[in-house]
């Protein structure tokens, strides 16, 4: 019998109309699947509804990959695609597995020689590098930086010594609501003339993005406060 494929299914990175962003194609895929594996399933089930599903929402079957997930149970997520059915993966926000634990289902559908197959969609970190005017030949995302701030400014040390010694932009994020202490220890360890690129609500009507270097920063300080934004030190 021949398996079923697994679609990575992108979603809006806040609240906007699908339509903005998604193409129409994403809303004939949805409809054409029954099973999903999701983050958050309230969140999939609004997600869903706004992107065109069609399907009674209570009438699909939904597997949660949130934090808490049992990662042992994760294997039986894919019964249904090894028997031959298409199902969906959706995460949050964006694209499936990127900074994202949709990456482990990934995992085991290559193991299991499962299709995988990802539809385009919004990417904060990649939309964000094509507007930094950044290094984009050479770049690397650390995810999260440490919450603990001696070990936060050791690694805003490390990233700048990186882009200084070899060009390669350094991108990373943190929680939107502690993104204003994050910017305050760049801003105040920081070098003066190393380029910053911050892009905030990307895709969304409140989106900004902008590239200066700290000391520029300093006369002007954005409130990030709860707005999700990725960070970028630049060449």
């Amino acid at each position: 019998m021949p398996t079923g494929n697994l679609y990575l299914i992108p979603v809006p990175l806040g609240e906007i109309a699908p339509g903005r962003i998604l193409p129409e194609y994403h809303s004939e895929v949805i409809n054409s699947l029954t099973e999903f594996i999701v983050e958050d399933l309230r969140t999939a089930r609004r997600n869903l509804k706004a992107m065109g599903m069609k399907r009674p929402i209570d009438t699909l079957l939904f597997h949660e990959l949130g934090k808490h997930s049992d990662a042992t149970i994760y294997s039986s997520y894919l019964t249904s695609v090894l028997e031959g059915q298409d199902i969906g993966l959706l995460s949050d926000a964006g694209c499936p597995g990127v900074a994202d634990p949709g990456a482990a289902i990934v995992r085991l559908a290559h193991e299991k020689n499962i299709r995988v197959i990802p539809l385009v969609g919004p990417s904060s970190i990649l939309l964000a590098l094509m507007a930094s005017g950044s290094n984009g030949q050479q770049f690397c995302f650390h995810g999260y930086l440490p919450i603990g701030r001696p070990e936060r400014i050791k690694k805003i040390k490390e990233l700048e010594q990186t882009v200084s010694r070899s060009g390669q932009t350094q991108l990373f994020i943190e929680t939107p609501f502690r993104n204003n202490q994050l910017l305050e220890d760049i801003l105040k360890e920081g070098k003066g003339d190393l380029l910053l690129c911050i892009a905030t609500d990307i895709t969304l009507p409140t989106e900004f993005i902008r590239t200066k270097r700290i000391s520029e920063w300093k006369k002007n300080v954005p409130d990030l406060n709860k707005r999700p934004t990725v960070f970028l030190f630049c060449s």
